[in-house]
């Protein structure tokens, strides 16, 4: 199926992606983490995301799953973009950024939460293609903290978008 047009300025996302990063926060201590990353598309103007990650051992070992996240990225006219990222520990996120060549900077304009869920009130989120190779860092505001460090890593694209996947 045929990439919709105006997906272009963000299509370098598209595939699936592997690696490890770091995350903390001071609510907690930091470890090493592993995390797969699929952006996929179903010939409409947005991207399909998801994300999932596990707490890694010192030899690089899965121990635990840790975060999982799906949404949409939708591109707007002027390198404009929106962003819906939902978790399943009930908090919903709608982003809005902008794509400048291979860098991509979101701010949360949105967050709702469940009642059961962890306060959480701001995300920042940057990504960008450094050597053929997917960086990215987040910085929240939860749990009565300011917006701060949570999570970096370093992902490498391990397959291209299939189209039959998304269909």
């Amino acid at each position: 199926m045929d990439q919709h047009p105006d997906l272009e300025p963000i299509a370098f996302l598209l595939g699936r992606w592997e690696g490890a990063g770091v995350i903390g926060y001071p609510t907690m201590e930091s470890a090493n983490f592993g995390q797969e990353v699929a952006f996929g598309h179903n010939g409409k103007p947005f991207l399909t995301y998801e994300s999932r990650t596990w707490l890694l051992d010192a030899e690089g070992v899965k121990v635990r799953p840790l975060a999982r996240e799906t949404g949409f990225w939708r591109i707007l006219p002027e390198r404009q973009l929106e962003v819906c990222i939902a978790h399943p520990t009930g908090i919903v996120e709608i982003y809005v950024g902008e794509v400048v060549f291979h860098k991509i900077e979101l701010r949360t304009d949105i967050v709702a939460r469940t009642v059961t869920s962890k306060e959480y009130s701001a995300g920042h989120r940057l990504y960008g293609l450094v050597n053929g190779n997917l960086m990215y860092a987040y910085d929240m505001a939860a749990v009565g903290q300011p917006l701060q460090s949570h999570a970096s890593a370093e992902l490498k694209k391990v397959a291209d978008f299939d189209p039959g996947a998304d269909a």
